[in-house]
């Protein structure tokens, strides 16, 4: 494994990366969602910092990527809260410690903005990416997800 993870590189995510991520997230989810990352990725990069959004690749393919927040940073006047927003591994390489990878440097990148605290929401049901978050040392926060089905 760890040979592997000497292959990998990790980047700042590019507008080209697009159609990349639109294949891992339809490898992942089973359905293209082009306008969903088009508007994620590009429209909406102006609104956090572009070391929040970062890519994986291996021999020059993207192979996973991750997208960042930082509270206030639209405002540019950062303060102390990120975000991890998503995370996609194409499931050729998951369970490679990709992921973790992206986590870590996207941690580092958010520190030298300021944050001392990172969220994220994760379906209570999805014992993979729970355990996956407490590996990475997350803890159950103090705030409740609530939800009205109208």
């Amino acid at each position: 494994m760890s040979n592997f993870l000497d292959k990998l590189t990790i980047r700042l995510m590019r507008e080209d990366d697009l159609d990349a991520i639109v294949d891992i997230d339809t490898k992942v989810l089973g359905e293209a969602r082009r306008d969903y990352w088009l508007t994620k990725i590009i429209k909406q990069a102006e609104s956090r910092p572009p070391d929040a959004s970062l890519v994986s690749e291996v021999d020059g393919k993207a192979i996973g990527f991750i997208l960042g927040e930082v509270s206030g940073w639209e405002f540019k006047v950062p303060n102390n809260i990120g975000w991890i927003d998503t995370i996609g591994i194409d499931p050729d390489y998951q369970n490679r410690g990709i992921a973790k990878e992206l986590a870590n440097a996207l941690v580092t990148n958010l520190r030298e903005h300021g944050v001392d605290t990172i969220y994220t929401l994760v379906n209570w049901n999805d014992w993979d990416l729970l355990q996956f978050f407490h590996a990475m040392g997350f803890t159950r926060g103090d705030m409740i997800n609530l939800v009205l089905k109208v």
